[in-house]
């Protein structure tokens, strides 16, 4: 947790020197149930609604702005710890228009947690870099995450994994 925090402030710190940054967060959802072939929007099972209460810890003293997250249970489930504790509303975002002109001016300025799935969660860091850096996660990674900072044209991309019980 020592070294998940160090480097949390150490990207953060190394960011203040920037006019008006914005900083994204962006996870994936934690473990969810086997659907069965009648349910494709199942709950988180007990081993991700532990690891969703784990990332609320991880980002205990980040405050957010905003909370973003897919319309899915699971999504939602991930993200709602951390909401609680900062009393903010889960804001819901279709993954596939999320960092368009509007969202972007919306958190202007702003931390932003996003909340995605290992097909999004990637892609969304690769559009907001411009560039196809980063591979789709695998089925099994629930414990990395982006750091995105914006700030004068100038994008920064930090993957890092958080510490998991």
């Amino acid at each position: 947790m020592k070294n998940i925090l160090f480097s949390l402030f150490f990207v953060l710190l190394s960011q203040f020197a920037w006019s008006q940054q914005t900083t994204y967060f962006l996870i994936r959802h934690t473990e969810k149930e086997l659907a069965p072939l009648d349910k494709s929007n199942p709950n988180l099972t007990e081993q991700g609604r532990e690891r969703a209460q784990n990332w609320n810890m991880v980002f205990q003293y980040i405050e957010f702005d905003a909370i973003y997250s897919t319309d899915y249970i699971r999504t939602i489930e991930t993200a709602r710890p951390i909401a609680e504790a900062q009393n903010l509303e889960i804001k819901s975002y279709n993954p596939q228009t999320l960092f368009d002109s509007d969202f972007q001016q919306a958190t202007l300025g702003k931390t932003v947690l996003v909340v995605g799935h290992s097909n999004t969660t990637p892609v969304l860091a690769n559009r907001m870099l411009k560039e196809e850096r980063y591979p789709l996660f695998d089925d099994s990674e629930y414990d990395s995450f982006f750091v995105v900072t914006i700030s004068n044209e100038q994008t920064i991309v930090n993957k890092l994994a958080a510490p998991m019980n």
